[in-house]
């Protein structure tokens, strides 16, 4: 009876082999954005045109033995068959990337909004409150009048009871 060798589980399992090959997702995003926002711009139209018009041109000009796509263009319809295929999935890979990238910035300023709109609540309960606490505090004007009808009712008294202030005056 033979046994199968022992394997340690303090140490990791080497890895497997796999049929598929590995590729940093990130680095495959970046590089299908760059190709999307080139594949969206006026120089790759122009090098398109300018490319295809010499194609064309070349075909039905050229010599027949140096002719490589005569007239129906079957190779020129496959070759830009080829690029339109690789570049819609490029395309539509940039676009969910983006699509993830404007997702987290809205939630972060549906997150600050909320923050605003809570310190906003706050600050208007403190100044509630501050009007409210105000309301009962004595004011300068206040305590002014309020010292003026004293001096007013002394002086009324002084009038209406002459003899009573000439006795405090002794």
């Amino acid at each position: 009876m033979t046994r199968a060798p022992r394997t340690r589980i303090d140490q990791p399992k080497a890895p497997r082999r796999r049929l598929l090959p590995e590729y940093d997702p990130e680095a495959f995003g970046r590089f299908s954005e760059k190709i999307a926002r080139f594949l969206g711009t006026g120089r790759f139209i122009v090098w398109m045109t300018l490319i295809i018009i010499l194609w064309v041109v070349w075909n039905i000009v050229a010599p027949t033995p140096l002719r490589f796509d005569e007239y129906p263009f079957i190779f020129l319809t496959l070759a830009l068959s080829l690029q339109a295929s690789y570049a819609a999935p490029l395309i539509l890979l940039a676009q969910n990337r983006q699509d993830d990238r404007d997702r987290v910035t809205h939630e972060q300023d549906r997150k600050q909004n909320e923050r605003s709109i809570a310190d906003t609540e706050y600050l208007t309960r403190e100044i509630a409150a501050l009007r409210m606490g105000l309301g009962e505090v004595a004011t300068r004007d206040w305590l002014r009048s309020e010292l003026q009808d004293l001096v007013r009712d002394l002086e009324e008294r002084r009038v209406l009871f002459p003899a009573e202030s000439d006795e405090a005056d002794r």
